[in-house]
């Protein structure tokens, strides 16, 4: 067997992977572990802003954003967790500068701020400039600037690995199994801490604003070991992805002053939120926007709206809310500076739609975009793993992967590059410190046998079956019947399909028999983790009746807080999918209703 052994072992190398990874090697030898170059990672896609309250351009609170992030869970969030992290966001950012990080400026040279949906200064109800940005690639910035500190630090980095199996021995996370894809060869990495870190899961949906790689791996792998996951149910669907494509269009073209327009020529969103308008949370708009097209009043008919961010329109709106420049004068733009605040926006229009959003409207539609569920941790992102907050030893998770839970029913804008970069942080401090204070475990009796019998059944299937096939039909049926609207029939109609592509599955033969880079291997391998989540997020979401933040029921519209403020917990058993529940923490925050 290949063995490698380290103190610390991190899979996945985004965001959180990277601040754990960095952290962790300042007390322990490191290694990170990803299936893709780290740089490559999703959290370079995110591209608006994350969240501080800094205050530069204007008066701002932790204990506003603390209220806001609460607000915008629909209160499944656990309140020491937000506390904690919005507590935490005004050094974090600071750090990142410290390390490099190119914000964009104000006048006075402070980190500029924009505003982002649910953000809103609680006194005036109106929307507060909070979102901290590099022009709108925010996200590639964090993600090169903490891959640039992880080498400077010597973590040790294993790039193109596929993990394939987590490691568990006398009740301790020991290690994992991974596959190098340019050999087909098996490694074994020993480790006395490890961390998951290897994000979402939205490629099970058909249109998504997530990454080809981002197909729930670490979430897969903790449920084939028996352990839970929380709140798979609620995903969330970003207001504005590129209509058909999915691709995201920033929240923060509306932190700018885009408007969404629908097929009569009109502005919808004040008859949804008539406080905050387009800066409404993103369930509230991915609704409003479905509730239009569904009404009739998409473009000339069709499945998308607008997204208007042309000058001219900024400006007139601008005026209709009562927008001003912080001095009180008018607001007004130019092209210019939109170009400049939101470049990647206008190039990926042109290249991809052929238009140009300074002359044109943007045809979007709502989008996978971000699980609010995951691997249940606490705020030092130590696994938990019961009600009774059991922990794991030695296995933490970070980032979208995990669920702490801060996001709750429906995270906000700007929240998930804050959440990784605060519990990536504290999940490598305790690895480390939990490393250094135990020897290590021994392996498991061979170790890779379970990541090779995952491989063999795809190589020696009988082939009657095609990964195409049932992917698509997978990514279709959790679209259309367990997407933004859902109901009992049609959610058991999508529990009775996955099941049978789930059987399916076991008939799908591989063809390429090769070893060097078999993405077909990978692929097929990646379809059985997808396969294994929607039927927990199709039966977490069945059995949740009502409707909070992502999780919107036509059979149960209202939000329930007498039965249902509680979290999900469900576990795969005897090919059955346990659930259970355990409390939300409140601390301050009593659930009331939310008015944007």
């Amino acid at each position: 067997m290949n063995i490698h052994q380290f103190d610390v072992i991190v899979v996945g190398a985004g965001g959180a992977g990277l601040m754990a990874g960095l952290y962790a090697s300042r007390g322990a030898k490191t290694a990170v572990i990803s299936k893709l170059y780290p740089t490559r990672s999703h959290t370079g896609a995110a591209q608006g802003g994350i969240s501080a309250a800094l205050g530069n351009l204007e008066e701002d609170r932790v204990e506003w954003h603390t209220y806001d992030s609460v607000k915008g869970s629909d209160y499944l969030g656990d309140q020491d967790a937000i506390e904690f992290m919005c507590q935490e966001a005004p050094d974090a950012i600071l750090e990142l500068e410290h390390m490099g990080l190119p914000f964009d400026r104000t006048a006075e040279g402070r980190i500029s701020q924009r505003p982002f949906g649910g953000h809103t200064n609680n006194e005036t109800g109106k929307p507060v400039r909070r979102a901290c940005h590099a022009a709108d690639r925010t996200g590639h910035m964090i993600l090169q600037t903490l891959y640039q500190q992880c080498l400077k630090n010597n973590v040790n980095f294993y790039d193109e690995y596929q993990v394939l199996d987590l490691l568990i021995e006398n009740g301790k996370a020991v290690g994992v199994v991974a596959v190098e894809l340019s050999t087909g060869e098996l490694h074994t990495f020993h480790a006395k801490s490890v961390i998951l870190a290897t994000g979402g899961h939205g490629r099970i949906f058909e249109v998504t604003s997530n990454a080809y790689a981002y197909t729930g791996d670490g979430a897969a792998m903790v449920l084939r070991r028996g352990l839970p996951l929380e709140d798979m149910e609620f995903f969330q669907f970003h207001p504005t992805g590129i209509y058909k494509l999915g691709i995201l269009i920033t929240e923060g073209v509306r932190g700018e002053g885009g408007i969404l327009i629908n097929g009569n020529g009109e502005r919808f969103m004040p008859k949804y939120a008539p406080k905050v308008k387009d800066l409404a949370s993103r369930d509230v708009i991915s609704r409003a926007i479905y509730t239009e097209i569904r009404e009739g009043r998409g473009i000339n008919g069709q499945n998308y709206v607008y997204l208007d961010v042309r000058p001219e329109s900024v400006i007139k709106y601008a005026a209709l809310d009562g927008r001003t420049n912080l001095d009180g004068s008018p607001f007004v733009v130019t092209a210019d500076e939109l170009l400049k605040k939101l470049p990647d926006i206008v190039d990926f229009n042109r290249v991809y739609l052929g238009i140009d959003p300074m002359t044109q409207m943007m045809p979007i539609q709502p989008t996978a975009h971000y699980t609010m569920g995951g691997i249940p941790t606490n705020k030092f992102g130590e696994v938990i793993l019961d009600d009774k907050k059991t922990v794991l030893p030695g296995l933490y998770a970070a980032g979208e992967c995990a669920c702490v839970s801060v996001h709750g029913g429906n995270r906000l804008g700007t929240n998930s590059l804050l959440d990784l970069v605060v519990f990536g942080k504290y999940a490598g401090l305790r690895a480390a410190e939990y490393a250094n204070q135990v020897e290590f475990e021994n392996l498991p009796t061979d170790a890779e046998a379970g990541a090779r019998s995952q491989f063999d059944a795809l190589r020696h299937g009988s082939g009657k079956e095609n990964v195409y096939d049932i992917s698509r039909e997978m990514k279709k049926v959790m679209f259309d019947l367990v997407g933004i609207y859902r109901n009992e029939q049609d959610m058991l109609s999508a529990i009775e399909k996955v099941r049978e592509l789930q059987e399916r599955y076991q008939h799908v033969k591989i063809t390429d028999g090769g070893k060097v880079f078999n993405t077909e291997l990978i692929n097929a391998w990646e379809l059985g983790n997808m396969l294994e989540l929607a039927e927990v997020i199709a039966v977490s979401a069945l059995n949740r009746k009502e409707s909070r933040g992502g999780h919107s029921r036509e059979d149960y519209p209202s939000r329930d807080d007498k039965d249902w403020l509680k979290h999900t917990l469900a576990t795969k058993q005897a090919d059955k999918i346990k659930i259970e529940y355990k409390p939300v923490v409140i601390t301050k925050y009593q659930p009331k209703e939310r008015v944007y």
